[in-house]
């Protein structure tokens, strides 16, 4: 018995030893939970309650695909003609073209506003109070005027951004909360500022106060510019590893705050409007890259209904300054499709997502590799086939999972491991998919839990405190980086607090411990 353990040690070691770049811990944001795990490795399993990312794959594979396969696939002689093979070849990935991590150096006394000025600089705020006092003016132009109202500085801006922000730390929905005599008041820092002077800059708030006459996306212009910005400061102030993701992080309602809701308070809130797609380090779990597309509007990606067309085109926007680094893609089943590969390949980026008869498009990929044969299969058991450079594997854990890359030798084998079953053989790739896809749905799970919680109702304002939330948390990673996070050492809600505080331009600026 003591052999085996040891055996499944040394296994579990040297499969931990490929990830070596996987570098902040499970334990990233300075606290564990229940989601923390020793096992550094996604589990694949159909019937498993983490792997939430690519459960629908489970069911897709065992009941999806009728003997005609899915639309576009080939038959048996169709995929010969094409050059696909059971014949293997070793894959090589060229070595990659940069260093990653952060681009510049902080200073050991560098302080939690410091760090998220490098997202949000004194530059973006003051215009914040250009186009909020412009609008202010605009609007009372038009609807009379306003006593109450008076030209907001940029220390009150902050304080405002200081203000909101606060509802990522204590969870609390309405930012109002803080000046009540309830569970969520604050009096530490509701005197900073009234809360009639807040209501008065929350109703005139604006990054872009007027239309402009023209511009590539309309729908969105209204944080447009800040979104640009912030985009430039992500690739300015760090440099992701070589593998990334693309994928939709967790934006949705907090489940535990949903719960506590009435029937009334549901009613009245309004359906998220837009979906925001990431290019993720995994490494790091830095989000290198956002894009923003509405539901409904003008921004061009609308008019396109065809999902795996749509998602096709965001990731070649999340991938634009990528190319020639060689890169390494991880994709969902929305955007894993042979086409886009073979063109992301041509770029020097090199990719391997997951696939799904229901969602991937699945054209020119070989119809026996996608429906399940007669004969039942093992666990562990793995096909494939390869066409120039690019694998298709289907393999079997509890379900059958398809994967579709060019970034990982098929000849190379791996293996899932889990504490129950032990060890389960799989293709190299399928090992990698599952390690670095682990890191990011843990991180993911512990990133949802610090959004900005207020909760506006007008669709730019909503992308603007998510986009802020997101440049928190990349500040935080850039934190725990750098020489200030072995001087004090924060866990993600005390840099939170911190940042809280030095945002208000409070003279104690120690977070509570």
């Amino acid at each position: 018995m003591a052999e085996c353990g040891r055996k499944a040690l040394s296994l579990l070691e040297a499969a931990r030893s490929r990830y070596e770049s996987l570098q902040i811990s499970d334990d990233v944001f300075g606290e564990s939970g229940d989601d923390s795990s020793d096992n550094p490795f996604y589990s694949t399993s159909g019937d498993s309650d983490s792997d939430n990312y690519i459960a629908e794959v489970a069911g897709g594979g065992t009941g999806g695909g009728s003997a005609a396969g899915p639309p576009g696939s080939l038959s048996r002689s169709q995929a010969e003609e094409e050059g696909w093979t059971e014949t293997l070849q070793d894959v090589t990935v060229p070595p990659y073209k940069e260093t990653y991590g952060p681009a510049q150096k902080m200073l050991a006394t560098a302080t939690a506003l410091d760090f998220f000025q490098l997202f949000v600089p004194d530059n973006c705020i003051q215009n914040m109070v250009t186009q909020t006092n412009m609008y202010a003016k605009k609007f009372q132009e038009r609807f009379g005027s306003d006593d109450g109202w008076r030209p907001v500085t940029a220390q009150e801006m902050k304080a405002f951004l200081g203000f909101v922000t606060s509802t990522s730390v204590h969870r609390c929905e309405s930012v109002l909360s803080i000046w009540s005599s309830g569970f969520f008041s604050n009096r530490s820092i509701a005197l900073k500022m009234s809360q009639a002077r807040f209501e008065k800059i929350l109703k005139y708030f604006h990054i872009v106060a007027f239309r402009p006459s023209q511009g590539s996306n309309q729908g969105l212009y209204k944080i447009q510019p800040f979104l640009d910005s912030l985009q430039q400061s992500f690739s300015c102030t760090f440099r992701p590893s070589q593998t990334q993701v693309l994928h939709e992080p967790l934006i949705d309602e907090d489940p535990v705050f949903i719960t506590t809701c009435t029937e009334r308070e549901l009613r009245k809130r309004k359906k998220r409007k837009f979906s925001l797609w990431v290019r993720q380090c995994t490494s790091t779990g830095f989000i290198c890259q956002i894009s923003v597309h509405l539901k409904e509007g003008t921004d061009g990606l609308a008019a396109l209904k065809n999902k795996p067309q749509l998602h096709s085109l965001v990731a070649k926007q999340l991938c634009q300054n990528i190319s020639g680094r060689n890169t390494i893609i991880f994709t969902g089943p929305s955007i894993t499709s042979l086409s886009l590969f073979s063109e992301f390949s041509k770029q020097d980026i090199y990719c391997c997502g997951l696939l799904s008869t229901r969602k991937s498009d699945c054209t020119g990929l070989p119809q026996n590799m996608l429906v399940c044969g007669s004969t039942p299969a093992q666990r562990g058991q793995s096909r494939v086939m390869m066409k120039g450079t690019m694998s298709l594997i289907s393999w079997y854990n509890k379900g059958h999972f398809r994967f579709l890359t060019n970034a990982y030798s098929p000849t190379k084998q791996g293996m899932i491991i889990k504490r129950k079953s032990g060890e389960i053989p799989c293709p190299l790739a399928v090992e990698a998919f599952a390690a670095h896809l682990s890191y990011i749905c843990k991180y993911d799970d512990k990133y949802s839990k610090y959004f900005i919680f207020h909760k506006p109702n007008k669709t730019w304002q909503q992308v603007f405190w998510l986009s802020i939330s997101i440049a928190i948390n990349n500040a935080y990673i850039l934190y725990k980086m750098s020489d200030a996070y072995t001087v004090k050492r924060y866990s993600r809600a005390q840099f939170g607090e911190r940042l809280v505080r030095e945002l208000l331009d409070l003279d104690d600026c120690s977070p509570t411990q």
